[in-house]
């Protein structure tokens, strides 16, 4: 699947209006947005951009990202159709109850395509308010409440033009994690921030009961880690944060297999295993680049030594808006910026 959003291309495409996506509007296929059950209430819906993640129960619905602007209207049907499942305990025969709402959304980082459907889906949900008012849901139209890292918000209302203000988050947190005030779906929810990784404004989202980690692009093992330079990233915080999930958060049912189930920001779905795997790889790349430098080699000495080299079949490309120049160089700056 290719992961359409870089801090690069960002700022122009939001130049260009915030319903603009990386995706070119003339393709004749129009990609679909395919939903995985994953565990328990929680589901995984992918093509829309960046993976989403959904809490689908008798609460209602809770999105973890909300996709490219363009897909907005088939991750809605996706979602309406997974609220209608819980409404008639099935898929078998005339569906005919209404959906679910959407209640909450969590942002992972401010890329548009995680960030893209914030205002369109947040609209059409309805959201929790205190008291006893209306059987605790509003009927004042606000809308889904949308939870990010102040970081995230900081760095969406700096953009010129800044995204609708409907598309902004709601409520934010600048600690180190935030757990939904209540059990959603019957479990606890936790957001947990990683200092500095893909950008500083990144989230996670663990689902305690259901025991599924969603990272954001934090994790994306469809490509080399995308370091975000110009919101905060660093090669350091990515490694930092795959050793936090491997160490505080995952736990495996054998031999790092199974247990707790990973939704990345990219790609298929994971395991301990995988982010493992994808820890070494960055872990050594980062490491050969560091040595490099110490020997004082140029960033162009460093390329032309392709430090990369065995893993490119895995992760690199040549092409597109993250090739193997664009990682190295990343990682480089990454270790060479000024504390």
């Amino acid at each position: 699947m290719k992961h359409f959003s870089i801090f690069a291309c960002a700022a122009a495409l939001l130049l260009l209006g915030w319903a603009l996506t990386g995706q070119n509007a003339n393709n004749a296929e129009v990609p679909q947005v395919r939903v995985l059950p994953v565990r328990g209430n929680i589901y995984m819906l992918s093509g829309a951009g960046g993976n989403i993640t959904a809490s689908v129960g008798t609460d209602g619905i809770l999105l973890v990202d909300t996709g490219l602007a363009n897909m907005t209207d088939k991750v809605m049907a996706a979602v309406n159709q997974l609220g209608r499942t819980v409404a008639t305990k099935g898929l078998s025969g005339t569906n005919t109850a209404p959906p679910k709402p959407v209640r909450f959304i969590i942002n992972t980082h401010m890329h548009p395509d995680h960030v893209g459907g914030n205002e369109k889906l947040a609209s059409a949900g309805r959201t929790y308010t205190g008291g006893n008012v209306a059987g605790n849901i509003s009927d004042a139209g606000e809308g889904a409440a949308i939870y990010a890292h102040e970081n995230l918000l900081n760095a969406l209302t700096a953009m010129k033009p800044a995204p609708p203000f409907k598309a902004l988050p709601t409520d934010t947190y600048h600690v180190e994690s935030m757990n939904l005030s209540h059990f959603f779906n019957g479990e606890g929810v936790r957001m947990i921030h990683p200092e500095q990784a893909h950008t500083d404004g990144d989230s996670m989202v663990y689902f305690r009961g259901s025991d599924v980690l969603s990272t954001g692009d934090t994790f994306a093992p469809s490509n080399y880690p995308v370091i975000d330079l110009a919101h905060g990233g660093s090669i350091n915080g990515i490694l930092d944060n795959l050793n936090t999930i491997l160490n505080d958060i995952a736990v495996p049912e054998f031999r790092l297999e199974g247990g707790t189930l990973i939704i990345p920001g990219h790609g298929h779905l994971c395991d301990s295993a995988d982010v493992a795997y994808y820890r070494d790889m960055a872990t050594i790349i980062r490491d050969r680049i560091q040595a490099s430098i110490k020997k004082g080699m140029t960033l162009e000495q460093i390329k032309a030594s392709k430090p990369t080299m065995d893993y490119d079949g895995a992760y690199g490309s040549t092409t597109g808006f993250w090739t193997i120049d664009n990682f190295v160089e990343a990682v480089y700056k990454s270790l060479t910026l000024k504390k």
